[in-house]
């Protein structure tokens, strides 16, 4: 799909976004909340998978430090949220500069595998570290501005905070720093030949899918009133993963597909059967065998058949 399409996609999708508060369900709205909130991280990871064609099982991370850190900043420092979310955003990058350095050194699984190891070490002292994060039972009583306490105003702002993102991402995919990540994931051996310092790429891509990722986790963090373990497990990476892929890599509104369907269905199925994994893992088979580049690609050949008609 080209720019034209996904830019009307988006922008059909964001007016959609601005008449879910005027229907006047709360549902609806806590619903569209949370779907933003994974379809921001679902983008977020795709700067590394998509763009660079790195595959991390250890970006949920960076979504539980934001998180976390957030929900301390506002509640056991009491910071006003205009120093608390940048402060998390900003510790979260800084952190995965300092994995990014040795992560990026390595390829494909060894690169997909030190992730994870990374993850699952944020998460170990996110149990153990009781004393700030709560332990397993996690960070709850986050204090909010009475500005954001109505469901209808903390929307407002998800949606300026995930919209905004979501514009930076799209200009970050189309400027010539975007071209150079594709190209080190075409071909990094050409990449470097043409004068690319690639692992120095690498890593601020790294660090830039860290910052994004970041920002969906205070934002999660803030609508659940608090933040627990299970969002920086291996599975929740997985869940990530697998959002990006439902969707299709190659494709910025991809993840943004996949992500939403991938959550609305987890929603839809739990209300009948506790099997969710079971279907979720249906769903990653259907993928690998059927719609290798996701759901994107079925979009394609449906524009491409109007487009001949």
């Amino acid at each position: 799909m080209t720019s034209r399409p996904q830019l009307i996609f988006l922008a059909c999708l964001f007016l959609a976004l601005l008449a879910v508060p005027f229907l006047g369900s709360r549902y609806l709205t806590e619903l569209a909340v949370q779907v933003m909130i994974f379809s921001l991280l679902a983008l977020s990871l795709n700067i590394l998978v998509g763009h660079i064609g790195l595959v991390s099982f250890g970006h949920a991370a960076f979504f539980a430090i934001g998180g976390y850190a957030t929900a301390f900043f506002l509640t056991r420092w009491q910071l006003p949220l205009a120093a608390a979310m940048p402060m998390a955003v900003l510790l979260a990058a800084a952190f995965a500069l300092v994995i990014g350095v040795l992560c990026v050194r390595l390829k494909a699984i060894y690169f997909a595998m030190l992730t994870l190891a990374f993850s699952m070490l944020v998460w170990g002292i996110i149990i153990k570290w009781k004393p700030v994060t709560g332990g397993d039972d996690g960070f709850v009583g986050i204090t909010l501005p009475g500005m954001l306490a109505s469901p209808q105003s903390f929307y407002w702002f998800v949606l300026a905070v995930v919209g905004a993102s979501t514009a930076l991402m799209w200009l970050l995919s189309k400027s010539t720093m975007g071209q150079i990540f594709v190209a080190i994931r075409e071909n990094e051996t050409r990449a470097s030949f043409l004068g690319v310092n690639v692992r120095q790429m690498q890593l601020i891509g790294f660090v830039l899918a860290a910052l994004f990722a970041a920002i969906a986790g205070s934002l999660m963090a803030m609508y659940l009133r608090g933040m627990y373990p299970q969002s920086a497990f291996w599975t929740q990476s997985g869940h990530i993963v697998i959002s990006v892929l439902l969707g299709g890599v190659h494709s910025f509104v991809g993840p943004i597909l996949g992500a939403s369907l991938l959550y609305l269905l987890e929603v839809t199925i739990h209300q009948y059967t506790q099997y969710w994994p079971l279907v979720m893992g249906l769903i990653l088979l259907l993928v690998v065998l059927v719609l290798p580049e996701g759901l994107i690609e079925l979009f394609r050949k449906l524009y491409a058949r109007l487009g001949r008609k």
